[in-house]
C-alpha cells in the first residue's frame, strides 16, 4: 500500500474526527476530489504522486529525530508516524486549533512517539542541529516571513540531515495561480511572495550542500541535504 493510500485509509477509519481540510487534502470526499481537479488539476494518480514524492526521503525504518512544521491536522503524516515507532518526532504548528486536531488523531491511532509544540517557524524553540529530518508539507506558501522560516528550518537540522516536503509554487500551472491570486490570498490562506521552481532551487542551493526540486502541477516537491 502506498503512503497516499495509507493516508486515505486512515482518514476514512477516523472519519468522526476528520475536518473539511482533511477531506480536501486526501481527496477522500467529493468536495476534495472536485477542488483537487478544479483548482490544482490533480487526478487520482497525480494526487498520489505529490504525496508519495514529498514523503519519499523519510526511510521506512527511520529511528532518528524528526521535526514536522507545520503539522496541520496530522492527516498526511500520522499514518506514517504510526509505523515509525522508534523515531523521536516533534510536531509544531502556530495554530492551536490545527494542532488540537492532530493530537486527537494521534491519540485515536495510538501514536505515542510524537511531541506537540505550539510555536512559530520563524523562531523555532529548538537548539541548533537538533534534528535528523525536517519535514514541511504545504506550509511555506502560508508563512508570512519566509526568509526566517528557511533560515530556522536549516538551523535546527544536523549536518548531513534531510530537509524535505512540498508547497505551492507559482508559474507552473496557470489555473492554480489564478485561484491562489483571487481566492487563497484574499482569504488569508496563502501569503505572497511565492517561489518559482527556479527561485526555490536557487534559495535551497544557498543553504544546503545538495538540493533537488521538481513539480507536480503547482506543487513544488523539494529534498535537500545539509
Amino acid at each position: 500500500m502506498s503512503r497516499h493510500d495509507e493516508i486515505k485509509a486512515s482518514y476514512k477509519q477516523l472519519g468522526n474526527i476528520g475536518t473539511m481540510y482533511d477531506g480536501i487534502i486526501t481527496r477522500s470526499t467529493l468536495l476534495g476530489k472536485l477542488m483537487d481537479g478544479l483548482i490544482w488539476g490533480l487526478d487520482k494518480e497525480l494526487a498520489a504522486k505529490w504525496i508519495n514524492d514529498a514523503l519519499a526521503q523519510i526511510p521506512e525504518n527511520f529511528s532518528g529525530k524528526l521535526l514536522e512544521v507545520p503539522i496541520g491536522t496530522g492527516v498526511l503524516t500520522m499514518p506514517l508516524y504510526q509505523r515509525l515507532a522508534n523515531a523521536d518526532i516533534t510536531c509544531l504548528d502556530y495554530s492551536a486549533d490545527m494542532m488540537k486536531n492532530a493530537e486527537k488523531r494521534a491519540a485515536a491511532m495510538n501514536v505515542r512517539n510524537v511531541t506537540f509544540v505550539q510555536g512559530d517557524v520563524g523562531a523555532l524553540p529548538f537548539e541548533d542541529e537538533s534534528f535528523d529530518i525536517v519535514l514541511s508539507l504545504n506550509g511555506f506558501h502560508a508563512f508570512p516571513n519566509k526568509d526566517a522560516a528557511f533560515r530556522e528550518t536549516c538551523r535546527v537540522l544536523k549536518p548531513g540531515g534531510i530537509f524535505c516536503g512540498c508547497f505551492y509554487i507559482k508559474d507552473e500551472f496557470k489555473r492554480t495561480d489564478w485561484f491562489v491570486k483571487h481566492m487563497y490570498v484574499p482569504k488569508g490562506f496563502f501569503t505572497p511572495p511565492f517561489e518559482t521552481k527556479e527561485s526555490l532551487k536557487e534559495r535551497l542551493d544557498g543553504l544546503y550542500s545538495q538540493a533537488n526540486v521538481h513539480t507536480v502541477n503547482a506543487e513544488g516537491i523539494f529534498s535537500c541535504v545539509k
